[in-house]
């Protein structure tokens, strides 16, 4: 058995080290996209994704949030610019911050304040108050916040584009690294 403790340890080590490099890269890249303002098409467009949404939420420690149709928060990056919207987590960031596509529905959220920006692989990604939205990879299910604060730089982003207040999580380990990850 030993065997079997071995190769493990160096799975859980080299996934680790993979993990971490991942998490620094994501601030290493300062190239962000145009400022595409533009609204979605309305709901009714079937140029969206059926079903892609917004929709605002109450968390019991954040207070309002903004979720996907799926019930996962959705998160804003202090290295992004609102005016003109640009993101600027692409790459391995991307990875683990995957950007929101343009949306089809919004709930509880003022339409006036979403738009998309045009990302640099040309994909178009939904903005609230001009903050480029994303998911975290780390949330397993609808309702987890555990983005929240991760290296001083995510948060979960309020129904008027603002971060969200309350206690910020305590990201795990592997979640934080140089560049503010």
């Amino acid at each position: 058995m030993p065997i079997t403790l071995t190769s493990r340890t160096a799975a859980a080590g080299a996934f680790a080290a993979a993990a971490l490099l991942a998490l620094s890269a994501c601030g290493s890249s300062n190239s962000g996209s145009g400022g595409d303002t533009t609204p979605p098409p309305p709901a009714s467009s079937s140029s969206t994704t059926a079903g892609a949404g917004l929709a605002a939420a109450q968390d019991a420690k954040l207070g309002a949030i903004v979720t996907d149709a799926q019930g996962f928060t959705l998160y804003r990056f202090d290295k992004d610019k609102a005016a003109p919207p640009t993101s600027n987590c692409a790459g391995q960031c991307a990875a683990i911050w995957p950007a929101v596509a343009a949306v089809s529905t919004v709930k509880g959220v003022d339409l006036h304040l979403v738009g998309t920006v045009t990302r640099p692989d040309g994909s178009k990604q939904a903005t609230l108050g001009g903050w480029p939205l994303y998911r975290y990879s780390g949330d397993a299910k609808a309702g987890d916040t555990h983005g929240q604060g991760v290296g001083g730089t995510w948060f979960a982003v309020a129904p008027d584009g603002t971060k969200a207040g309350g206690t910020a999580q305590s990201p795990a380990p592997s979640d934080t690294g140089s560049n503010g990850y």
